[in-house]
């Protein structure tokens, strides 16, 4: 029997578009003989539409989530979650609490791992207490920053030459500001508030940006490091996402007990957060060979060509056998949480 794939797609955050261009690829790749797609566009202001018209996902009569036509029409049965969304609303851990209420199985990490994830503070501090080496940063309220710039602007001094200012719930470095200068901290901050109301200021790491793929519950696949190299003074949103600015080497120039190193502590991380389903985690590896943990992305870019299939494909998991046993994954997990004393 084919299941029924609900492939939610766009969402509020600004990584709209980019979800977009990842749920198509999703879609394309999953085997239509064991699977009926179900696409959903989340539109910019948050609405869901299924072919133009509006729809939500609810709890069924017998507890199990159906997808209604709110213009009336009997709902439509769903199997399982496929969430290609990006950022707030999405990666951050909502959806997938709606999809634990409405009953059903959802691709990726669950709503603890999520949230955690989402917030770049959180994770610091849960990568702290597991031992796992992260670079120095502050975190600052807006309440802070407005009883007390002053001791703010002393902190980030202590942090270095170089800082990188970001809101602690968002991705795709919107938001994220490069800082030199002590003059240019203040503005930085304003920045990053406008788009959260908790910030970093984060020491800035000089040596490569690499990313390691993990793919798993229990048993998992971790990926050889691969390698971002960019012609700009940092990874940022335009070097991210415009064509030919930024490109990947699978495996990454990094000596083997460096290399080694970074799958140890992308494991690790996963672990801790309590991810399942997949997890890409970033790195910065100092000229010295230190491996410092940057963040762990839940959902990450699913385009033929981006990090995390590349990585995953480097590892001996093709694009079509990944959707699918991600898909897998969550339906086994389900099962497995259905059985548990409550």
């Amino acid at each position: 029997m084919r299941r029924r794939v609900l492939v939610l797609m766009g969402g509020r955050s600004s990584e709209h578009d980019v979800s977009l261009s990842s749920a198509r690829s999703v879609m394309n790749a999953l085997d239509p003989e064991r699977h009926e797609v179900v696409p959903v566009l989340i539109d910019r202001d948050g609405a869901w539409t299924r072919e133009g018209r509006g729809v939500a996902l609810c709890p069924g009569p017998d507890g199990r989530g159906v997808l209604v036509p709110l213009e009336g029409g009997a709902p439509e049965p769903v199997d399982v979650v496929f969430p290609v969304l990006h950022g707030p609303f999405g990666e951050d851990g909502t959806v997938q609490g709606l999809c634990d209420m409405a009953g059903l199985p959802c691709v990726g990490a669950g709503v603890a791992a999520s949230a955690i994830a989402m917030d770049k503070a959180l994770f610091k501090h849960l990568a702290h207490q597991a031992g796992i080496p992260v670079a120095d940063a502050v975190v600052v309220t807006a309440g802070e920053w407005a009883d007390d710039p002053d001791a703010i602007r002393r902190a980030a001094a202590g942090l270095g030459d170089t800082v990188f200012v970001k809101p602690a719930r968002l991705g795709s470095s919107v938001g994220i500001s490069r800082v030199t200068s002590a003059e240019d901290l203040d503005d930085a901050i304003r920045l990053a508030l406008e788009h959260d109301e908790r910030i970093l200021v984060e020491r800035g790491v000089r040596g490569k940006e690499v990313e390691v793929g993990v793919l798993g519950d229990h048993e998992l696949v971790v990926s050889p490091p691969g390698q971002i190299s960019y012609d700009a003074e940092w990874y940022d949103y335009e070097t991210k996402y415009q064509a030919g600015l930024a490109s990947l080497q699978i495996p990454a120039d990094l000596p083997p007990p460096v290399a080694e190193r970074a799958r140890e502590l992308a494991e690790r991380a996963y672990r801790a957060v309590g991810c399942e389903g997949m997890g890409r985690i970033d790195f910065f590896v100092t000229d010295d060979g230190e491996v410092l943990v940057s963040e762990l992305n839940t959902i990450p870019g699913f385009t033929p060509t981006s990090a995390y299939p590349s990585l995953m494909g480097a590892a001996g998991v093709g694009y079509s056998e990944l959707v699918t046993r991600l898909v897998d994954l969550a339906v086994a997990r389900a099962e497995r949480t259905a059985r548990l004393r409550r």
